[in-house]
């Protein structure tokens, strides 16, 4: 640790702060407020920010931090490296042999926090953690999995002791060669979903050999197209053959492989999984800027008779009529046609409404905030999508973050309205 970092940490913990305190994050967005406490064990801080009248507060870990300016002085927590990979797609290009390289040297290690965070977890958690939980009904006080999904995720705050509990299960199950693959794979999953943190994703889902037909192999191809390689992430995806489900569809749509993600959402169509193809294919194709086809994706999944339930048909026809209300509002939510002042609006996300506000003066979007949400399991979208839409500075041709589709295209919808209906 730098003497800088330890002179921020202590005038972060011994001074009242100012009424406008700065943080850079290493996305390049900026947002201003009020740094309110700091845990120097758990390396994060919670920071408070003002839009119109709300205030809310947020905790941000010092990984993910660039720079905080306190009493006029800046302070650099952590600097931009070659390994940093927060903006999707604009890595810097590498060869296999030095994504390679950099997941063996940097994934391989533990990060920096892991020794100085505490094992912090109920004492009735089970960790043997079976394959199966044995009690019938849903216990995340007992159960491993449903601890990280309902206590772990949706909690910032936790996610540095949640990846250190993985660890220390991981010491349990040793010789166990199919609890130590689950383990593995959950590892990688909360450093790709959580931490966005993508040599170790790529190293835990490497050694544990994850399918490339699975949830974890897409994301494996993920980590190496953010990583700076197009090539090792189209041969992760095994695009020679059928290919897998609507996370494939999002992700061909991200590396701007438009036409072959609409292949593939065409041969989901029968599936069981099809209004979340047919969703993917219009992201992609709004991304691309092919607006046409967008809406008549989206409107594929309004004219279906065929969903899982009624929750994710209501779900998903709402994500698809405000997608194309979106689209039609692009045009007015040019942020040099609003007037100043903070805006306002909602839209539908994984679990319910979704509500954003959105600040804008002298043309420019100063910030974005999600003020009200119901999510969970893709809590990282929040402040990632927040992070793109503020670096673009419009909301067109906005990534989804990673596995959380639905939430990052709910705060691009909810913020073009609110652009739109703010429009001089």
């Amino acid at each position: 640790m730098s003497i800088r970092f330890f002179t921020l940490v202590f005038l972060m913990t011994s001074a009242a702060c100012p009424a406008e305190d700065l943080v850079e994050f290493l996305s390049g967005s900026k947002i201003t407020g009020t740094v309110k406490q700091i845990r120097k064990q758990q390396k994060e801080f919670d920071f408070e920010a003002t839009i119109g009248s709300r205030s809310t507060v947020r905790t941000y870990a010092f990984g993910k931090v660039h720079a905080v300016t306190m009493k006029g002085k800046r302070f650099v927590l952590t600097p931009r490296t070659d390994a940093a990979t927060v903006v999707p797609g604009e890595s810097a290009s590498r060869s296999k042999s030095q994504i390679d390289q950099l997941i063996q040297t940097v994934g391989a290690q533990p990060p920096d926090w892991l020794e100085s965070t505490g094992l912090d977890y109920p004492q009735s958690l089970d960790l043997s953690w079976p394959l199966k939980p044995p009690d019938k009904g849903w216990n995340n006080q007992k159960n491993m999995g449903q601890y990280i999904w309902d206590v772990i995720n949706p909690n910032p705050s936790r996610w540095r002791s949640g990846i250190k509990l993985v660890y220390h299960c991981m010491s349990l199950h040793e010789g166990q060669a199919e609890l130590l693959q689950r383990d593995m794979q959950t590892l990688g999953r909360m450093y790709f979903d959580l931490m966005q943190d993508y040599p170790r994703a790529a190293f835990w889902f490497q050694k544990a050999r994850t399918s490339k037909t699975s949830r974890g192999g897409v994301a494996l191809a993920e980590c190496y197209w953010r990583l700076g390689n197009r090539q090792m992430a189209m041969a992760q995806l095994n695009t020679g053959r059928t290919l897998g489900g609507p996370g494939v569809v999002k992700l061909l749509g991200d590396m701007g492989s438009t036409d072959m993600a609409i292949r593939l959402a065409d041969q989901l169509a029968r599936t069981n999984v099809a209004d979340q193809a047919f969703l993917a294919a219009g992201d992609a194709l709004r991304k691309a800027g092919r607006f046409d086809q967008a809406i008549s994706y989206y409107q594929k999944v309004l004219d279906s008779g065929a969903h899982r339930n009624e929750d994710y048909e209501k779900r998903f026809k709402a994500r698809a009529r405000e997608s194309i209300e979106a689209i039609r509002l692009f045009d007015a939510a040019d942020p040099a046609s609003v007037t100043d002042g903070t805006h306002t609006s909602f839209s539908t996300g994984y679990n319910g409404r979704l509500d954003v506000a959105v600040q804008v003066a002298n043309g420019r979007i100063e910030a974005v905030k999600v003020t009200n949400h119901q999510e969970k399991q893709f809590y990282s979208a929040l402040t990632d999508t927040e992070a793109s839409i503020l670096r673009l500075q419009s909301v067109r041709g906005v990534d989804g973050t990673s596995g959380a589709t639905i939430t990052s295209q709910a705060i691009v919808n909810a913020a073009a309205k609110a652009l739109a209906e703010a429009a001089k």
